[in-house]
């Protein structure tokens, strides 16, 4: 039997990384997106080229009612899903005197809020208390929630994650669900325009990061493929750090 998956924020980045990855690894593949599709279709047309099953399926995932739609149109067309990559996010570096609720609520529906809504539907449907199969969830964080940088809502935001796999690994143990998180560091992605580019983030992380150089998608993809494998059967309520050693 193929086995679902459901990345968020699948279109570019980490996320598109992981969907790609998932492919290759004989999943079928449901690649979120919120605006752009045509990066998703792409992600979908290069799973497909490659002999996998895939379908792009829009939703912000910090809209409540368009998380249900989500999983929805998953079911539909793809099956009951067996691994949940909640992935989508967004980085707003704000000084604390920047910070407004309406700042606050972007970040947080995007980054928490989201990660929580998609948590609740796949556990419904996993959950072997209600018939379920059991299955695993992934939860994307950062090394910002240790390290306190890029200011203090997407670190707050981060740690929040951290925070939710735990009890949430805690809540669903006994469901048969698996929780874990990976935390990436420094990643070579778009998401760095946001905190002085590309190629500032490549420069910083010559000194900063012990290994000399930034991580790339595929890498922090590989993890998470580990985690929601049985390779990793007996790992639950971890969070994994894929930052260089920084």
């Amino acid at each position: 039997m193929t086995k679902v998956m459901l990345v968020t924020g699948a279109s570019r980045g980490i996320g598109a990384a992981v969907a790609l990855a998932a492919g290759r690894a004989g999943y079928a593949v449901g690649v979120n997106y919120r605006a752009n599709a045509g990066a998703a279709g792409a992600v979908v047309a290069e799973i497909e080229r490659r002999g996998g099953r895939a379908v792009a399926i829009a939703g912000d995932v910090g809209d409540d009612a368009a998380v249900s739609r989500v999983f929805e149109e998953l079911d539909g067309t793809l099956g009951r899903i067996d691994v949940l990559v909640n992935n989508a996010g967004i980085l707003e570096v704000l000084a604390l005197g920047d910070v407004s609720e309406e700042a606050l609520l972007r970040t947080y529906r995007a980054n928490v809020f989201g990660t929580a809504y998609c948590a609740r539907e796949a556990v419904a449907r996993m959950s072997s208390r209600s018939g379920g199969r059991g299955g695993a969830i992934v939860n994307i964080s950062s090394a910002a929630s240790r390290l306190g940088v890029l200011g203090a809502a997407y670190a707050a935001s981060k740690g929040a994650i951290d925070a939710f796999t735990r009890a949430l690994a805690n809540e669903v143990a006994s469901q048969g669900i698996r929780v874990n998180a990976v935390r990436p560091g420094l990643i070579d992605t778009a998401i760095h325009e946001a905190s002085g580019g590309v190629q500032h983030m490549r420069e910083r992380a010559k000194t900063a990061v012990p290994l000399g150089r930034e991580g790339t998608p595929a890498e922090v993809a590989e993890a998470v493929l580990w985690l929601a494998s049985d390779a990793a059967s007996y790992v639950h309520g971890t969070i994994i750090d894929v930052a260089g050693g920084r």
